[in-house]
């Protein structure tokens, strides 16, 4: 299975590091969508069918708890995972965005095989490196 993804971070270069990570990792993506902040994320999601987000936590205009309960509180976009990619990891900030929602952490910096890890524990599967990537 391909997936669709939206990676929301401030930082265009982190988004392009996740996306990158995410080939490297041998995930099969179909479609990516970028977003600076919530706001935008929420437009995007909206908008397009989405397998996966992928958030920082502190972004402008909407950060990453408030788009979490944004996407809660709308059935159409609840069942969407989102996993929290960010430089905060204290245990106590992780089990917060537990607790709001968030179906994993990954903290900043991350290798290949901890992001696959990850993806494959919230998606239950992945097309490993035999399938094609798409960029």
């Amino acid at each position: 299975m391909s997936l669709n993804i939206l990676i929301v971070d401030d930082s265009e270069t982190v988004r392009s590091i996740i996306v990158k990570t995410l080939q490297i990792a041998g995930v099969s993506l179909q479609q990516v969508h970028q977003a600076s902040n919530g706001r935008e994320a929420l437009a995007i999601l909206r908008a397009n069918w989405v397998d996966l987000v992928f958030s920082d936590i502190n972004m402008p205009e909407m950060g990453g708890v408030e788009m979490l309960h944004q996407i809660l509180q709308d059935d159409l976009l609840k069942t969407i995972p989102v996993i929290v990619v960010s430089a905060e990891g204290s245990a106590a900030r992780v089990e917060f965005l537990k607790a709001e929602g968030v179906r994993a952490y990954l903290r900043k910096p991350f290798t290949p095989e901890q992001l696959r890890s990850v993806v494959l524990d919230v998606v239950g599967e992945t097309n490993g490196p035999d399938h094609k990537n798409s960029d």
